[in-house]
Formats: C-alpha cells, sequence, structure tokens
C-alpha cells in the first residue's frame, strides 16, 4: 500500500527536487511506480511561474481526488511552489489532499506520509491535511540523493536555491526564497560519486545558479566562487561534460566568459535569459542590464567560442509593452541568431509587482508576438541545423530512442541526435557524421566503419 508516483510540472529544478524526494522514499521502504494507475501515494510537484502551470496541477489534484473512492487509503500530496505560494488555501478549492509541502520542506516528505499512514491505521478522520510551507535553515543541502537509471549517464546536481534579484513579474523569491549555496566539497563529492556510477554528464542547477557561493566564498584572483565550482569540477576523472542553467546576465563576467576557452569539459552551449529587447521594459522588469550590455555579453562569448550555442527566455505581451518596445525585441532576437529558446507569454502573478501594473496587452496581442518569435526561432534552428549536414559530430550516448529506432544523444551544443548504434555504446563520446535535419533534430550515422560491433 505504499506505491508512489510522483508528477513534476515546470522546471528542472522540479525534476531535480523530485529526483531527490524519490531516493527519500525508496530509502524508506516505499516503492516508486512507473504508472499512475497503480499507486497508492500521487505527489503533485508544482510550479508556479505561470498561472497555466497552476491551473493544470489544480485541475489533475481534483481529478485525482477521486481515486479515494475506489482506495480509501489513497494519499494525495502537492508539493512545490504552488504549494509554497498557496499553502493551506489550497483547501478551499482541493479539500481532498492530504499533504501540501514548500520547496524548503521536502525531506520531511518521507516522514509525513509515515505519519498520514499511522493516522489510517489509528481511524483518523479524512481531512487531517498536513500542510508545511515554513522556512527551514539548510534546506539547500538536502537536495543530494539520486535515484538513477540504468545506465543513465547524465544528472542534473542543485548547486543554489533561491533568488534576490526580485525581477518584477516573477513570484520566484516568494517560492523559492533568498539565495541559499551548498558547499563547494559536497557538491564535488556529489559529481565524483554520480561518475563513479556511470553519469558523463553533469547540469548544474540554480534559480540564479551563476550567483552560487557569492556571499559564503572569496574571488581568488578575480575568479568568482562559480568558477571556481566549474574548476574544481572540470579536474573531476569520469566527468565529460558539464552544463548548467538557469543563469542571469549579471553573472557573466570575464572569469565565466573566459572558462569557455580554457574548461575543456565545459560545453560550448549557454542558456542566457533575455526576457526583453527593450530597455525601457527591462527597467520595468527590474532586470539589471541594457540590450547593449546583453549584445555584449553575446558577442564575447562567440569571440572566446565562435561555435557557440545559444539558447533563451523571452518574456512578450509584459504591461506596458507597444510596438515599439516589441519591435526592439524581436530586433535583439534575431540578432542574437538563437538555437532555442522559451517564449513566454506574461501572465500576472499575484503577490509581483508587475501584476499591479497599468497598461496590461492584450491576450491576441500577446499571442501573435509570441508567434512572431517562434517563426523566428524556427528559421534560425533550420538555418544553424543545416549548417551541420555533412560535418561530424562529437556526440555522448544516452540511450535508445523513444521509438526503438535507434539511439540518441546530445552534440555538446545541446543538440539532439539520431543514429544507428548498439547497447555498448550507452554512455560513450562517439563520432556521428550528420547527414539530415529537421528543426528539432539531426539523424547521422557512426563516423568509424565498425563502431557499432
Amino acid at each position: 500500500m505504499n506505491r508512489v508516483f510522483i508528477k513534476t510540472y515546470g522546471c528542472q529544478m522540479n525534476e531535480r527536487d523530485s529526483e531527490a524526494v524519490a531516493a527519500l522514499l525508496r530509502a524508506r521502504g516505499y516503492r516508486l511506480v512507473a504508472d499512475e494507475a497503480e499507486c497508492d501515494v500521487l505527489l503533485l510537484n508544482t510550479c508556479s511561474v505561470r498561472d497555466a502551470a497552476e491551473q493544470k496541477a489544480i485541475g489533475k489534484a481534483a481529478h485525482v481526488s477521486a481515486q479515494r473512492k475506489r482506495n480509501p487509503r489513497f494519499i494525495l500530496g502537492i508539493l512545490g511552489c504552488m504549494a509554497q505560494n498557496r499553502g493551506a488555501a489550497l483547501l478551499d478549492q482541493l479539500p481532498d489532499v492530504d499533504l501540501i509541502v514548500g520547496t524548503q520542506k521536502f525531506h520531511q516528505v518521507p516522514g509525513y506520509l509515515d505519519n498520514l499512514r499511522a493516522a489510517q491505521e489509528a481511524g483518523a478522520p479524512v481531512g487531517s491535511t498536513i500542510v508545511d510551507i515554513a522556512d527551514e535553515a539548510g534546506s539547500q543541502n538536502t537536495i543530494r540523493d539520486h535515484v538513477l537509471a540504468e545506465k543513465q549517464v547524465t544528472a542534473f546536481v542543485s548547486i543554489q536555491q533561491g533568488c534576490n534579484m526580485d525581477c518584477s513579474f516573477c513570484i520566484v523569491p516568494k517560492t523559492r526564497g533568498d539565495e541559499r549555496s551548498r558547499p563547494m566539497d559536497e557538491i564535488v563529492r556529489e559529481c565524483a560519486e554520480l561518475a563513479e556510477r556511470g553519469v558523463r554528464e553533469i547540469t548544474l542547477l540554480g534559480q540564479i545558479v551563476t550567483s552560487y557561493g557569492r556571499r559564503d566564498y572569496t574571488h581568488t584572483d578575480g575568479v568568482t566562487p562559480f568558477v571556481q565550482l566549474l574548476e574544481r569540477l572540470n579536474a573531476l576523472p569520469g566527468v565529460q561534460r558539464i552544463r548548467f542553467t538557469s543563469p542571469h546576465p549579471r553573472g557573466f563576467k570575464d572569469d565565466l566568459i573566459a572558462a569557455y576557452g580554457r574548461l575543456e569539459k565545459l560545453c560550448e552551449y549557454v542558456h542566457l535569459p533575455l526576457q526583453s529587447g527593450s530597455d525601457r521594459i527591462l527597467r520595468a522588469m527590474n532586470r539589471p542590464y541594457t540590450r547593449d550590455r546583453y549584445r555584449q555579453i553575446v558577442d564575447d562569448l562567440r569571440r572566446v567560442r565562435p561555435d557557440m550555442y545559444f539558447s533563451t527566455d523571452v518574456i512578450v505581451g509584459f504591461p506596458g509593452e507597444t510596438d515599439e518596445d516589441f519591435a526592439q525585441t524581436r530586433e535583439l532576437f534575431e540578432t542574437c541568431n538563437y538555437d532555442m529558446a522559451y517564449v513566454f507569454k506574461y501572465s500576472i502573478r499575484s503577490g509581483t509587482p508587475a501584476a499591479e501594473l497599468a497598461d496590461q496587452v492584450p491576450d491576441a496581442v500577446k499571442e501573435a508576438r509570441n508567434q512572431i518569435l517562434l517563426d523566428v526561432l524556427a528559421k534560425n534552428s533550420d538555418r544553424r541545423n543545416a549548417t551541420l549536414i555533412g560535418t561530424t559530430q562529437e556526440v555522448l550516448v544516452e540511450g535508445p530512442d523513444k521509438k526503438g529506432r535507434g539511439y540518441m544523444g546530445r552534440t555538446r551544443g545541446n543538440r539532439i541526435v539520431h543514429f544507428a548504434g548498439t547497447e555498448r555504446l550507452i554512455g560513450e563520446l562517439v563520432q556521428v557524421r550528420i547527414e539530415r535535419a529537421s528543426t528539432a533534430v539531426l539523424y547521422g550515422e557512426l563516423a568509424l566503419a565498425g563502431v557499432e560491433g
């Protein structure tokens, strides 16, 4: 009766949090199941960045609460950002929820489930919901355990949580709290252990990952704590690739830009959130950079690595965004020539400064601007992929592709590649000659004859 299914909404940080909860539950004797229909405990790890994400989780919770009619011992829990944002108020919409746990209390989930089971055994009445959204010092250090699939070659590692940036549109400071960094030695130890278990690519995670350790460690010869961490991970045997997300443009000082030219394991792929190409809108967003400074960062990175790949985040339809503001965003979006982008229509988040701004942009205008940028992105991606046809790319083999027609992996530039191969290649770096491409995927064949054998 302790079969658990965890459904995750939102970002990679949420995925990592869910994995850590899964590891803790498994250690406590709970069984993780792959099919939601088989579970006795359903945990929804939620997102609050946009209203649509919250509504999706609420709709799911309302639907599955009906399972209690078939299974009186069924437990429904809501974790993460929406739990943190709404707390006990969720019970007004979802009275059948048994557990509400915020972003600093993930490690308490096994104990709370034990308590709920014990209460059921003792005949406690339905409605005895556990709610815990309190802050907890040191909670960032609890996201350290991993559940690795067989032959898993990539892993997320949480190094920093919380955000002190106070962007006017963003609810993350409320849902994740102030910046908190993990000890560097613990992070290095975790990555070394992952490498010993077969992981070859590490992605470092944080709300503002480039702010790592800025209040805990000193700069050494102009090198920030974040770059110091990159240096130590670059020296680890077994780790072959390093990525990170999500940074802030403010974090791209000279030392980080130079790191792309001297740390061979740091992949030439940068996620660099833009949000807007209009200085006026950037000020209204409380983003502490200008379009010129942003463009300078892009140019500096391309000088260090001419083959750099870029992705970004953009919000269209921020309150007061005029046609001219959007035209500036589109121009910079085209100039930067992104390989990937997450384009969002502005969503009012209650409790943020932007929610109180006048001159909200009509939904139809947001939709039109959103589509314009998506069309630009598709052309950029097609153009970049076309340049790769006929080239040979280093690919880290991750496993079979989902359609069972071969194997897949990623280039250092984070491009997905499909090719014919064998299981023994999983976890290996192979050379693949690219033969064709779609907007999102490359297709090729192993460059060395006989390497499949």
